[in-house]
């Protein structure tokens, strides 16, 4: 049975960092694509980074150049690093997966992963 817990979250003021972690089980290397999700009070949820079993990673341009995704296969891990957190990036972080590789890798289409984590709150003060 897949299972993925976030941890990290937390509350930081603008410019500072946090890094998230997904721990997943059994392992990572059975999830052609991992994904990093957001959702903010009051807004659907929205993607924000993606890596592909093979490393190649995706994030959008409302992240780019402050957040990294990263995995660790030995540890079964997958990272977001964010750094320069702004205000709006106020939201709760969600891990996500799945093993369809005629999906390709897209961050852009939630409803593409069906594993799911239970989210990890971020909180961004000015």
């Amino acid at each position: 049975q897949v299972q993925l817990v976030e941890s990290g979250g937390g509350s930081v003021q603008a410019g500072g960092s946090l890094r998230l972690a997904c721990s997943a089980s059994p392992d990572t290397y059975r999830f052609y694509c991992m994904g990093w999700f957001r959702q903010a009070p009051g807004k659907e949820r929205e993607g924000v980074a993606s890596i592909s079993v093979g490393g190649s990673t995706s994030l959008a341009e409302s992240v780019k150049g402050r957040f990294t995704i990263s995995k660790d296969n030995a540890k079964n891990i997958l990272y977001m690093q964010m750094d320069s957190l702004k205000p709006e990036d106020t939201a709760i972080y969600y891990c996500a997966a799945h093993t369809e590789y005629r999906l390709g890798c897209n961050y852009r289409v939630p409803t593409y992963f069906p594993s799911w984590g239970q989210g990890t709150q971020v909180t961004v003060s000015s």
